[in-house]
């Protein structure tokens, strides 16, 4: 896993070796200051939202869910004195996408195998997803049928920093920081500390590479 970054960290500026959002392509919709904001409100709705913390579980998808859900997780037990268990899940063969689950030889490029770290145990608790974008809600269903091979939670709920419209499946977030409606030919691009050394989230022209 990454190590921890509290929300916002970074600068608006660039990352540590210059690189400015910018010279990633496209518009700039989030700065680091504004991504922390917006994780700040993030974690204020899911303690409003569960009265029983310690039964609260923060599981980030990954890549790009687990350092949000890290951060979220800092976020809560500075305000509450809980720290939420924490936890990470790869969701790379639940995927519908994904057509080799036996030994044979891939037909086309297959997603990066990641860890998945669930240190505790499910059943009876709020699990709460964690995802950077909210986009056709497969990346969503196959995290839930990863989450029912561990455990049996009493409640899943889902959290993300982008809903960018363009729903597939009835998904819906209960914790969402921005609604940024797109073109099926644009696609959100979040930039973090720990993955990419700043923290932005960017509008590119280009289409998703992935149904999320």
């Amino acid at each position: 896993m990454n190590t921890h970054a509290p929300a916002g960290a970074g600068s608006s500026a660039g990352g540590a070796d210059g690189t400015r959002p910018e010279d990633l392509g496209g518009k700039t919709l989030l700065d680091a200051d504004g991504l922390g904001r917006t994780l700040s409100r993030i974690a204020h709705e899911i303690i409003e939202g569960n009265p029983s913390l310690n039964e609260v579980a923060l599981v980030g998808i990954q890549t790009r869910g687990v350092p949000l859900a890290r951060r979220l997780a800092h976020l809560i037990e500075e305000r509450t004195g809980v720290e939420p268990a924490l936890g990470a899940v790869d969701i790379t063969f639940y995927r519908d996408d994904v057509t080799v689950r036996g030994g044979e030889a891939p037909l086309a490029a297959q997603p990066l195998v990641r860890a998945t770290q669930l240190d505790f145990p499910l059943d009876g608790r709020t699990v709460v997803l964690v995802d950077d974008v909210l986009y056709t809600g497969r990346t969503i269903r196959a995290a839930i049928e990863a989450l029912f091979d561990y455990g049996r939670p009493a409640r899943v709920q889902l959290a993300v920093l982008v809903d960018r419209g363009h729903r597939e499946l009835p998904i819906r977030p209960d914790y969402v920081g921005k609604n940024l409606p797109t073109a099926r030919g644009e696609r959100i691009q979040v930039q973090l500390v720990e993955v990419d050394e700043l923290d932005a989230v960017l509008l590119v022209g280009s289409p998703e590479e992935e149904s999320r």
